[in-house]
């Protein structure tokens, strides 16, 4: 009898749980967009001035009642209460990356925000904004308490370098309803939902249980981890040199913050957008083809920005001057933009991931489970996407090489060089230029050696 009555009662709440959910889903989109606004043009009330070291633990509240009050509007979403962390600084880090405060309120809060059905492993909600520019995701409230704590030394980094593969957080705040506290942070987004993703990986550089689930394969796009892309991309993606070299540096700058701030676990996103295949797709030719997408507002937000890379030519690619996906090659040769970034920063190597890395090490390779020590994972991390993931493209030969090739053997064959990640495994950030000096000397010989037999056919 109380088993019926039990099984009942739990039916009874799903059931009303599925009920509300969109209803609470809106409200939420509601209230957000509400508290916005208000931060926002509370803001453009107070004078500029320097950030302060006060200004990363001030915590903004107001409550806003259903029907309305002196200072906010009426509404049906419920009473609550919205507050906002660290708003001066916020909006210090904001006008870094050219985001104006009317273009900011008018992304996040003139249109419905659009929720993305795929919410991440911890059960975070996503929501993004119609204009394509900001990913609002909740967070856990130790994450949270984490950003707060890594905000100083956070932002000054990225003052001194704005060009970065981490994640921009524009804003964090908290939506109080009903005795609970919904925390959301307002970041970049990295995936334009204006071009289609052919292919999604969330890499890690570990082995251990990293291949996508039988569930997340149903889905329409699914999310593939390490195992999947080096079964599916034996050969990697071939960069030209210099965004190859561009992007390790990136990558190994960045891996040096985090691991400075005792940061693990974190991801590299990854889409690829197959320029070829999206032009045999005549059913899927306009969004496919990127006919739509729109030009980023934030400064640095693309990923061909992210890598201190010029935006080159390959092939008669029109959408990478407009997204900023970054010029690539499969295996087979195609066409490929390619849209990155580090995710997930938020897991410090904390007393309970440390608890975790040991009981995995005893049932498995320790060095190839995720959860690991700063230092090891950066270095991992490094090496896995430098030497498996991206791969460099050999030199290009010269027309004049090419000529001679068919009249006898080339003196010295054009190669990659070095691994960029055989240099930065060795915690030495001044090699790159090394890299890059070696490529140089080597086109000026081929050069000039054109330029001597272009001299001797003359003198014939």
């Amino acid at each position: 009898f109380w088993c019926s009555i039990f099984f009942a009662s739990e039916f009874t709440m799903r059931h009303s749980a599925t009920a509300l959910q969109p209803t609470t889903s809106s409200a939420l989109k509601g209230a957000i967009q509400l508290g916005i606004t208000h931060t926002i043009g509370s803001l453009s009330q107070k004078p500029e001035r320097d950030v302060l070291l006060q200004d990363f633990e001030v915590v903004e509240s107001i409550f806003f009642p259903c029907e309305g009050s002196n200072l906010t509007p009426a509404h049906h979403y419920g009473d609550f209460r919205f507050k906002t962390y660290a708003p001066m600084a916020f909006r210090y880090f904001r006008e870094m990356f050219g985001i104006r405060p009317d273009d900011y309120m008018y992304s996040l809060c003139n249109e419905s925000l659009i929720e993305l059905s795929n919410s991440g492993a911890s059960g975070s909600l996503f929501y993004v904004s119609r204009d394509d520019e900001y990913i609002i995701k909740t967070v856990q409230h130790k994450e949270a308490e984490f950003l707060q704590k890594l905000l100083p030394g956070y932002f000054m980094n990225l003052n001194q370098n704005k060009r970065t593969l981490l994640p921009k957080f524009y804003g964090l705040y908290c939506v109080q309803s009903a005795g609970k506290n919904i925390r959301i942070a307002v970041m970049n987004n990295l995936l334009p939902s204006a071009v289609r993703m052919h292919l999604k990986y969330d890499l890690k550089g570990s082995t251990y249980k990293r291949r996508a689930s039988a569930k997340e394969r149903e889905k329409a796009v699914p999310t593939y981890k390490d195992l999947d892309f080096i079964q599916d991309m034996p050969e990697g993606l071939s960069l030209d040199a210099d965004k190859y070299n561009a992007l390790c540096k990136t990558l190994q700058r960045d891996c040096l913050l985090l691991q400075s701030f005792k940061i693990m676990d974190y991801s590299l996103l990854v889409g690829i957008h197959n320029v070829d295949q999206a032009c045999q797709e005549q059913a899927n030719e306009e969004a496919g083809a990127g006919a739509k997408g729109q030009v980023q507002k934030a400064l640095y937000s693309t990923a061909i920005e992210a890598i201190q890379a010029e935006v080159g030519h390959m092939g008669s690619m029109e959408t990478e001057d407009r997204t900023g996906g970054i010029p690539a090659r499969n295996s087979k040769g195609e066409r490929l933009l390619v849209y990155i970034g580090i995710i997930d920063i938020l897991q410090s190597y904390r007393l309970a991931k440390k608890l975790e890395h040991s009981w995995k090490a005893l049932v498995h390779d320790g060095d190839t489970v995720s959860v690991h020590r700063p230092g090891f994972y950066a270095e991992r991390f490094q090496k896995f996407m430098c030497n498996t993931v991206f791969r460099k493209n050999a030199l290009k030969t010269s027309p004049s090489k090419k000529r001679r090739a068919g009249a006898g053997p080339v003196k010295r064959a054009a190669g990659s060089g070095p691994s960029l990640m055989t240099q930065a495994s060795s915690s030495s950030t001044a090699q790159s230029p090394l890299l890059q000096h070696q490529a140089s000397s080597d086109t000026r010989e081929d050069s000039e050696a054109d330029k001597s037999e272009d001299e001797r056919a003359q003198k014939l």
